[in-house]
């Protein structure tokens, strides 16, 4: 299917990735739209188990991120503080250090299932306030992460 293509697709025929790399963070990805496609977005469905989270707290300084919650129960952490986010819910996540954000699945027995729609205005820069990185984004090639403060003049090596 080409990208200029409508396309109707069942979360059940997506093949997941599942990933749980790190102890507080582990989710099954379904994605829609995958990364390195030529595309303006980013699609796909998140299901978080009990207790954890998805990807650490962060924001964009280039892309918007908007979040339907489908079902369960979860927290938004933000800069104003924790908000309760269960089904039905919209999140709308601009690129602003305002909108940082990270999603919890508050239960201890149900998934919490999303629907994650992202533009994709690539290169992007995600910053990380709890652990001082950033990351830089872009389509189709590996992001890559660096501690912030890690600065070198523009000619050294050179």
């Amino acid at each position: 299917m080409s990208n200029s293509e409508i396309k109707i697709l069942n979360k059940n025929s997506i093949n997941p990735q599942h990933k749980a790399e790190h102890e507080s963070y582990e989710y099954t990805k379904y994605e829609v739209t995958k990364d390195g496609e030529d595309k303006h977005c980013h699609i796909c469905f998140y299901e978080i188990p009990p207790l954890k989270a998805n990807y650490p707290y962060h924001y964009h300084l280039n892309n918007e991120e908007v979040f339907y919650i489908i079902s369960g129960n979860g927290i938004l952490e933000t800069p104003d503080g924790n908000k309760p986010i269960s089904a039905g819910d919209v999140v709308v996540c601009p690129p602003s250090e305002k909108a940082a954000h990270r999603i919890i699945n508050s239960s201890e027995t149900e998934l919490l299932v999303y629907l994650d729609y992202d533009t994709a205005n690539y290169p992007d820069i995600a910053y990380y306030p709890h652990s001082n990185k950033v990351g830089i984004l872009a389509n189709g090639i590996p992001n890559k992460f660096y501690r912030e403060g890690t600065n070198i003049e523009y000619y050294e090596g050179e």
